[in-house]
């Protein structure tokens, strides 16, 4: 037997949700094959299995969340789960014996004190008080609900009714963002609290049963919206409603902020690449043949501006409080699309210290196991300069949004063949068609000033237009 536990995903990571099991108890496990996916604040991945055998026992179900270090499977071998699978059908004492300790709950003795005893607390407690008597009803009124560690904080530390929720997890369960959005809709204080507070009458005091009745009369004649919540997520003729994904909600919150904090400015420089393709055009057959992935402009983009951060290193920055960290290493972050469902921007750790090769083999690596899920939270996280590769999908001039708290953010878009005037070898001028594209830079102006922006774009035009590429590959 092994125990399966949540593992530290990262070093601010403190607990996950499950929010996908890839295999069921019996099913057999390898060694490094997917077994759960898990979601963070930061990122979602997909867990390989660390031992082989046979899922024996899932403890945590899709839509709870966990501590780091928690058991949630155990993998043991086939004749293990053949034994428990056994001992499910024929009804065995696992499978039974937690009825007994569910019966006497019912009687008088066992459940009754808790419930009248609060009474005459919360009638001679002032209105100030009736958050705080609700918190206390809350376990009975969610006695029937599922719910997970965290959600059962949030209800109680907000007072609310888990009545008036509505799950959109697996199984219509209650997750973490649906108290976060009920929070963001109604407050942390639910209208139906003061009815409780001012009307403690009899069938309050009564069994937990007509205390959650109480609560499902005094919810639709005090929040409507709520109880038609459900009628929202419906799709119609005439509409398709789409709830946004944790990861899209995340990355507004981000840019929201990054647009509020940052004095935005923004500058273009047209680069002429045929540079670039001199070189490129020579190797990108072989590469793809000996790199397992084609030769794109990316790669020659991101060490131009490596270089260009060495002589401009007040772009390779953060802004904390009032001052201006200046790093003395690039941490260079790298925006991909994840299917269009959000963005995730992976990290080429110290690229200042790589070539070419190297870094377009972890641009490659990182992106497609971003596309994969399977990066881990500290893949995604301490980028100095980041780069939206906004060109791939043929946008010819994009604005971003910098990454917060860094100072810059460069968009590299579409490169296409164009006109341009063209230098010949004897010094005279002729019209030549030739790759251009744009790069587009979104700039902190508490960081620096235009000329220094323009210099450092200007900087990276030029190592591409007349660096020796073929000595980096």
């Amino acid at each position: 037997m092994a125990d399966i536990t949540l593992p530290q995903l990262g070093e601010t990571v403190t607990e996950g949700t499950i929010t996908r099991w890839f295999k069921k108890v019996g099913d057999t496990v390898a060694a490094d094959e997917p077994l759960f996916e898990v979601s963070t604040d930061k990122v979602d991945t997909e867990v390989p299995s660390p031992v082989a055998g046979t899922l024996t026992e899932i403890r945590v179900k899709e839509g709870e969340t966990v501590s780091v270090g928690t058991v949630i499977a155990v993998v043991g071998s086939a004749s293990a789960s053949a034994r428990a699978s056994a001992s499910a059908s024929a009804g065995a004492a696992p499978v039974v014996a937690p009825a007994p300790i569910v019966a006497p709950v019912a009687p008088a003795p066992v459940a009754q004190a808790p419930v009248v005893q609060p009474e005459p607390i919360r009638a001679a407690q002032p209105v100030a008080n009736v958050a705080t008597a609700t918190r206390t009803q809350l376990p009975a009124n969610a006695s029937n609900k599922l719910l997970s560690p965290v959600v059962r904080r949030l209800v109680a530390d907000h007072g609310i009714d888990v009545n008036v929720l509505v799950g959109t997890g697996p199984g219509n369960r209650i997750t973490r963002e649906d108290v976060l959005d009920y929070i963001d809709k109604n407050g942390s204080a639910p209208q139906i609290l003061a009815p409780v507070a001012a009307a403690p009458t009899a069938p309050v005091i009564q069994a937990p049963a007509p205390v959650v009745q109480t609560a499902k009369a005094v919810a639709p004649a005090s929040q409507p919206p709520v109880v038609q919540a459900p009628k929202l997520t419906q799709s119609s003729e005439r509409e398709t409603i789409i709830p946004l994904t944790k990861i899209r909600k995340l990355t507004a919150a981000h840019m929201i902020m990054s647009q509020a904090v940052s004095a935005h400015a923004f500058s273009v420089v047209e680069v002429d690449y045929a540079n670039v393709d001199a070189t490129r055009n020579q190797v990108k057959d072989q590469w793809k043949q000996s790199e397992g992935f084609a030769l794109t402009y990316l790669p020659f983009i991101a060490r131009a501006i490596v270089d260009a951060l060495a002589e401009y290193p007040n772009l390779n920055a953060s802004i904390e409080d009032d001052k201006l960290v200046v790093h003395n290493y690039v941490d260079l972050g790298i925006a991909v699309d994840i299917e269009f469902n959000g963005l995730l921007v992976p990290v080429v750790r110290s690229a200042d210290g790589k070539r070419l090769r190297a870094i377009a083999r972890e641009i490659s690596d990182l992106a497609t196991r971003a596309r994969g899920r399977k990066l881990t939270p500290d893949e995604i996280q301490g980028g100095t300069f980041t780069i939206s590769n906004n060109g791939s999908a043929g946008s010819v001039l994009t604005m971003p949004i910098i990454n917060q708290p860094q100072v810059a953010i460069i968009s590299t878009d579409a490169i296409i063949r164009k006109p341009v005037v063209a230098r010949l070898s004897d010094g005279s001028e002729s019209i030549a068609i030739h790759p251009v594209g744009n790069l587009a830079m979104s700039w902190d102006h508490r960081a620096f000033d235009g000329a220094y922006a323009a210099g450092f774009l200007a900087k990276v035009k030029r190592v591409l237009e007349t660096q020796d590429w073929s000595a980096e590959i």
